[in-house]
């Protein structure tokens, strides 16, 4: 029964990893259009980590800021929901958590673009406490340097 869900588990990641490859090669659409499909099954009760990475990539393909805010609240939620309760205990929880300071960056550009720059220095200052954690690898050091272009953006507002 356990390898069965996980297999299901890793069934979902990988369709949510072929939508974002879709997002990668520019088919903004169809990658929107199997991510909404994907969410619809995933419900409310889904895996935290699914949600979280999918609704992470689903504000990329948001033509509106404000939809786009909306979908990177979403994958915050779901990485809160992630460190409470039962949930706390789940295999995937360091990789949820791995994703807050992209999730707290995204959330400070979208504020941006609302034109709302004390929400963005917020999640800009909640980015940068959270890169702390991250390796010195390409990832982290792509985070930390797309954190020191925004704030440069937010310098001029």
């Amino acid at each position: 029964m356990v390898e069965q869900q996980e297999a299901s588990e890793d069934a979902v990641m990988t369709r949510i990893g072929q939508a974002i490859m879709l997002l990668h090669g520019g088919d903004r659409e169809e990658a929107r259009n199997r991510f909404g499909a994907i969410w619809s099954e995933l419900g409310a009760d889904g895996d935290a980590l699914h949600r979280c990475t999918l609704a992470h990539y689903m504000a990329d393909t948001q033509d509106d800021p404000g939809d786009e805010l909306a979908w990177d609240l979403r994958a915050l939620t779901a990485a809160e929901g992630a460190s409470g309760g039962r949930a706390a205990e789940h295999r995937d929880l360091p990789a949820v958590r791995a994703f807050y300071p992209s999730l707290h960056l995204n959330l400070a550009a979208d504020y941006l673009k609302l034109q709302r720059p004390d929400s963005a220095r917020i999640h800009l200052r909640r980015a940068r406490a959270a890169a702390e954690s991250l390796a010195d690898d390409g990832y982290g050091g792509g985070v930390r340097a797309a954190i020191d272009r925004l704030e440069l953006r937010l310098r001029e507002q």
